[in-house]
């Protein structure tokens, strides 16, 4: 009895012992913190493309900023551009409690150019903390050097907004989890002449995966990609769910004509939207920063679209209070 109850002993501090060296692993040697190869680029021509990226393509300064939900898909509030304060909770299905950064230069006069970098395509912050994924980092991590050096040189343009912002407080295991996940900043290969691969860089920046991929329990679900049906819970209980948007003739974007795909979303370029009520249809894909985009972009991403994988898989985009799942 006493030999057994030694071994359990011993066992349970080499458990013990072992569980402490892999928190010193994951506290000390994570996340990924190395800071990517950075060439800065400050000309007119580059802030430009940075403001076209940052709000109408990767769109950064939708998330943010302070978004009115009293209207369709959430447009920006005038004035408000950068401050940061969104709430990304467990209301909203989050494993904790994120909150967009303030990212005008009133937060981030002290950082340096390659640590905006780093965070950007790494989602690691000035002090080596990982950020959630909200923010899609992955993706952004394939931004080009110069798309990434555009998108810096742009957020110091904008309006400085003292504008404090609380900090983020992951849920337990997450808080461990997201120190995994930032990795080096890999750039996507591209031929701007050829649409298709531009379009799937500009899907793959734009983080259109992210929302329209399905995922368990994190991850992506295989053979699902760009199939919809990514569930978004409203503060209202609502759900919204992401639409199919493989070229599947039935569930998806396959009788789509381009012309159609391109006025989908320029039928919001005026930033004229419906106010919305309580239990009506509403949507976080930001219909008004996306109407920005360039025609021609917007063909790119409709040829890319075409050249992916047919996925049969209907969905129902929006799911009031009443009847959306417990």
């Amino acid at each position: 009895m006493n030999k057994a109850l030694k071994s359990i002993g011993i066992l349970a501090g080499l458990l013990a012992v072992g569980l402490g060296a892999l928190l010193v692993y994951v506290y000390q040697a994570l996340p990924y913190d190395d800071y990517p190869v950075f060439e800065p680029d400050n000309s007119a021509e580059s802030v430009a493309r940075g403001r076209y990226l940052a709000n109408h393509v990767a769109v950064c300064v939708d998330c943010h900023s302070v978004r009115d939900w009293n209207y369709y898909s959430g447009p920006i509030v005038a004035g408000t551009e950068g401050r940061g304060g969104e709430v990304f909770d467990q209301k909203l299905g989050f494993p904790g409690r994120f909150i967009a950064k303030n990212i005008t230069p009133a937060a981030l006069k002290d950082w340096k150019d390659v640590e905006l970098a780093r965070a950007i395509t790494s989602g690691v912050s000035r002090n080596g903390e990982p950020f959630f994924p909200v923010m899609p980092y992955p993706s952004y991590a394939k931004l080009s050097p110069s798309d990434l050096a555009a998108i810096v040189a742009y957020l110091r343009t904008l309006e400085p907004v003292e504008h404090t912002v609380q900090a983020s407080r992951p849920d337990f295991p997450m808080n461990l989890i997201m120190r995994t996940i930032p990795s080096a900043h890999e750039p996507m290969k591209y031929d701007e002449s050829d649409p298709v691969q531009y379009g799937k860089y500009l899907v793959t920046i734009g983080g259109c995966a992210d929302c329209h991929t399905p995922q368990e329990k994190g991850s992506r679900i295989p053979g699902m990609y760009l199939a919809g049906g990514f569930d978004f819970p409203l503060p209202d209980g609502s759900v919204v769910s992401s639409a199919n948007i493989t070229p599947d003739p039935d569930t998806g974007l396959g009788n789509w004509d381009e012309n159609s795909f391109v006025q989908r979303f320029k039928s919001y370029a005026s930033g004229t939207v419906p106010e919305v009520g309580e239990g009506e249809k509403n949507t976080y894909m930001p219909w008004t920063m996306y109407a920005g985009m360039k025609e021609a972009d917007l063909r790119a991403i409709y040829a890319y679209l075409r050249s992916v994988k047919p996925v049969h898989n209907a969905v129902d985009t929006f799911t009031p209070a009443a009847q959306s799942k417990p």
